[in-house]
């Protein structure tokens, strides 16, 4: 394999940074979570249009009446992640919705055993217990300072299965489509939903001033498209594992941001309960017996 211009771990960390800056930004706004949901996917499909409709528009005939059904049911999962987790912003702290939306593995897993069967391993139960106790213990630390920080977990934590439920009924499209192509579909269907919750809600499209419209746009280019981008690239070169583990440590990167830009202060409980979160998630995504293989064998 040809080896890569700069290293990996470098887009890694900027795709950190980059999806970290998601939850910031949505702070910055004063639009409604749906009128922000909104304008971040559209200008995600403006942005994504020419590359699309230029190299991967044939691949639509790929799609059967099944693919577009389950592409639906996906974007709309989004939609509603975006609404309910941008809401959850407007009550609770940037480090406690960040971290409760990165339970999204074991929401996964809890998932697949549901709908697909799949059973689940000990280190699974394990990790989940660990993270479990983690959110716990965020989520009685913000009932302790008010009851709408508590609300606004609950938010975040039905976000993070909503997201789950995209990526569920994602999984078996994307596996005949191209990352560019599916996005394109996926985040359309979003946009079209994200639209009618508007308009049933009654919020104003617009006006908005300047700046409100720079943070849409940042949205759709820095976390959406930048961020991932990256990790799509890297994903070339490094394990997807090492991926996993490095999005664990967006609410951390999150957590930073929203101390030195939005002035906000990490609790004790939030620093506890996010470390034991994070604890469990990475014993989770850890390949144990491949370390194990490279340790010993170097060691040979």
């Amino acid at each position: 394999m040809e080896k890569p211009t700069i290293h990996p771990y470098i887009p890694i960390l900027i795709g950190v940074i980059s999806v970290a800056m998601s939850a910031i930004f949505v702070k910055m706004t004063t639009a409604d979570a749906g009128v922000t949901a909104f304008y971040r996917m559209l200008f995600s499909i403006l942005l994504m249009s020419p590359v699309f409709l230029y190299s991967y528009l044939p691949e639509i005939k790929k799609l059967n009446r099944r693919d577009w059904a389950f592409s639906a049911i996906a974007g709309i999962f989004l939609a509603f992640h975006f609404i309910l987790w941008f809401e959850s912003l407007n009550y609770t702290s940037v480090a406690s919705s960040t971290v409760l939306v990165t339970l999204q593995p074991l929401f996964a897993f809890a998932g697949t055993y549901f709908f697909f069967k799949e059973r689940l391993s000990v280190k699974t139960l394990i990790s989940g217990a660990v993270a479990i106790t983690g959110s716990v213990v965020i989520a009685y630390g913000d009932f302790q300072v008010s009851g709408s920080a508590l609300f606004g977990d609950i938010l975040a934590l039905v976000a993070c299965a909503l997201i789950t439920a995209y990526l569920l009924f994602g999984q078996d499209v994307r596996k005949r489509l191209s990352l560019i192509t599916y996005t394109f579909i996926v985040y359309g269907f979003s946009t079209i939903t994200l639209f009618f919750y508007i308009i049933a809600k009654g919020e104003p499209f617009a006006p908005y001033p300047k700046e409100e419209w720079m943070w849409f746009l940042l949205l759709a280019l820095i976390p959406n498209l930048f961020g991932h981008t990256l990790f799509n690239w890297a994903v070339k070169w490094v394990s997807t594992n090492v991926i996993s583990i490095a999005i664990l440590f967006e609410p951390v990167g999150a957590a930073i941001l929203a101390y030195f830009i939005l002035g906000e202060l990490v609790s004790e409980s939030q620093i506890i309960g996010g470390s034991i979160v994070i604890a469990g998630l990475l014993f989770f995504v850890t390949d144990y017996k491949r370390i194990r293989k490279i340790f010993f064998r170097k060691s040979a």
